[in-house]
């Protein structure tokens, strides 16, 4: 800026010292060239005007690039103040923008508030109106509610049991008569599991559930494969395993010719020379998938429905009831019908029993609205029921006599049985009330489940589960659980397993979850007046039974 004022101010300076008229001649006289002379001055004298033209033109623009300059210079602060404002506004702006939401979701997500007499490994939480309020009637109603509804069906449950187990027994010892013990499959004694040999059973009809454990014939055996002991498994696949085929020395083809090269000259007996179509072909015969080692839980299900009706047509003119089946695509969903009119459900469900342990693979499971499907036919579901009956047994004998603990079970089963038939069925299971109770068991000591602890009990059980709802989030009982003691005798690889989520579909699927957290709620605003209709009036179902017991 200083250079060009500088060669302004030079340029005019030179321009009023050249100037013709600013030292005229002391001398007038006109020369003797004066037409010429005068020519070239009026010349010099247009050039310098065109000069001076020039040089205005050059100080206005430098006199209106320093006005600018200065306006900008002026400006500059203001300007920048104002960005600094408008930036602290709009940070300001942004971390309210946050707190806002993190209050929002803390006010949605939280956990519940601790029970009454919680113990310290609940979760606090959701404001100090757990269960939204809920009142449930006081010990001395729901302990008629539960003797005028319940008990009597869990007198009849045991009668309809061994009417049931007689049957059963009949029937497999009808089928192992037809197979052939070197091409068949072997049916062992069936196991009984579930509410009806945990004696929590509570609603109608009364279903029993008969684990029916085979194995293939020699010399071929199963070989269990646990989700758990592979890494690389998808979320989804958790809580199932795939079973091998193979012969006991651990060769899935039974020849030593995949182990061996054999010469031109030589030729296995059993294969010939093609080798890689009799095996597929022998593994298929014992119900593997196709082109795999693997056992396909639809082959099974197919063999077991057509075992079942050449036993039950070798033993049918023995009996005055006829046998159906009453789901077909629940091939072991099986149903009694008398004459009269009557019927007995009862569902025969072919496992495999994983090494020597307790645990059980099963092939299907009784049909329920969204229940997840495996993705392949070669994955069985892994079965906890006999560890669970085994449990509650244990857990019996230390707590006291009476113990409320499967009375608070059936009265929510019953309240979440006539919600399902009153609004429709949601995600909640009875699987899920078990396990929460299984939790419960586990945390507290055995003096809390004395019988006068019945309201509390179940207002702890509800509260539990209203927890797990509103956080997604209820973790299996036995698969990754540490605090499980060792004579439960868990396989290691269950014991030291991720903790499996039993609530993940509801992470995935957002209107089954709205669904049923909706469904929950309207079942905890129906039971108070539930129980009490029930306690006073007992349903035409139930009334037989209570005249019975």
């Amino acid at each position: 800026m200083a250079m060009g004022l500088f060669r302004v101010c030079l340029v005019v300076v030179t321009a009023i010292i050249n100037h013709p008229l600013l030292f005229p001649r002391e001398n007038t006289t006109v020369p003797e060239h004066e037409e010429e002379i005068i020519r070239k001055m009026q010349a010099h004298q247009e050039k310098m005007q065109l000069e001076q033209l020039r040089l205005e033109e050059e100080v206005a623009r430098l006199a209106a690039e320093k006005e600018a300059l200065e306006q900008v210079a002026e400006e500059g602060p203001q300007q920048y103040e104002a960005y600094v404002a408008w930036d602290l506004w709009s940070t300001l702006c942004m971390i309210l923008f946050l707190i806002i939401e993190v209050w929002r979701q803390d006010h949605q997500d939280a956990p519940l508030p601790e029970c009454a007499n919680g113990d310290e490994d609940e979760l606090p939480g959701l404001g100090n109106t757990p269960l939204q309020g809920l009142t449930l009637p006081n010990k001395a109603l729901l302990g008629h509610f539960y003797e005028r509804c319940i008990r009597g069906a869990t007198a009849d449950a045991a009668r309809t049991r061994e009417f049931v187990e007689g049957f059963v027994d009949d029937l497999l010892e009808a089928l192992r008569s037809l197979c052939n013990r070197d091409t068949d499959m072997e049916v062992e004694d069936f196991i009984g599991v579930g509410s009806m040999y945990e004696n929590w059973q509570a609603d109608r009809p009364l279903l029993c559930h008969l684990f029916v454990p085979f194995t293939p014939p020699e010399p071929y055996r199963f070989y269990p494969e646990l989700w758990c002991c592979n890494r690389s498994v998808p979320l989804d696949r958790q809580g199932y395993g795939q079973i091998r085929v193979g012969q006991a020395d651990g060769d899935p083809l039974g020849c030593i010719c995949g182990k061996t090269t054999l010469g031109e000259d030589m030729l296995c007996l059993l294969h010939g020379r093609n080798s890689s179509e009799q095996p597929g072909g022998e593994m298929q015969d014992l119900l593997c998938a196709r082109e795999s080692p693997h056992l396909d839980t639809m082959q099974v299900m197919r063999w077991f429905q057509a075992a079942i009706t050449r036993a039950w047509h070798r033993i049918a003119h023995k009996y005055d009831f006829d046998l159906a089946f009453s789901q077909l695509d629940t091939p072991g969903s099986l149903k009694i019908k008398f004459r009269s009119g009557k019927c007995i459900p009862f569902n025969l469900i072919p496992v495999i029993q994983y090494d020597d342990s307790d645990l059980y693979f099963v092939s299907h499971l009784p049909r329920e609205p969204f229940r997840v499907t495996p993705a392949s036919s070669t994955d069985w579901l892994l079965s906890f029921a006999v560890y669970e009956r085994h449990f509650l047994r244990m857990m019996l004998k230390t707590l006291p006599e009476g113990a409320c603990h499967l009375s608070c079970l059936q009265i929510a089963s019953f309240l979440l049985s006539k919600q399902h038939r009153l609004t429709g069925p949601s995600g909640l299971r009875n699987y899920h009330l078990k396990t929460a109770l299984l939790h419960l068991l586990l945390s507290r000591q055995a003096t809390d489940w004395r019988a006068a602890q019945l309201d509390t009990r179940l207002h702890e059980l509800l509260c539990f589960l209203e927890k797990s709802l509103l956080e997604k989030k209820l973790h299996h009982f036995f698969v990754g659980n540490c605090k499980l003691p060792e004579v439960v005798g868990l396989p290691e690889a269950v014991r030291r397993a991720e903790p499996l989520n039993l609530f993940r579909p509801f992470v995935l699927q957002r209107s089954l979850y709205h669904r049923t957290v909706d469904s929950f709620y309207e079942m905890l605003k129906n039971a108070p007046a539930l129980i009490s209709e029930y306690s006073f009036h007992v349903p035409s179902d139930n009334a037989s039974l209570a005249a019975k017991s």
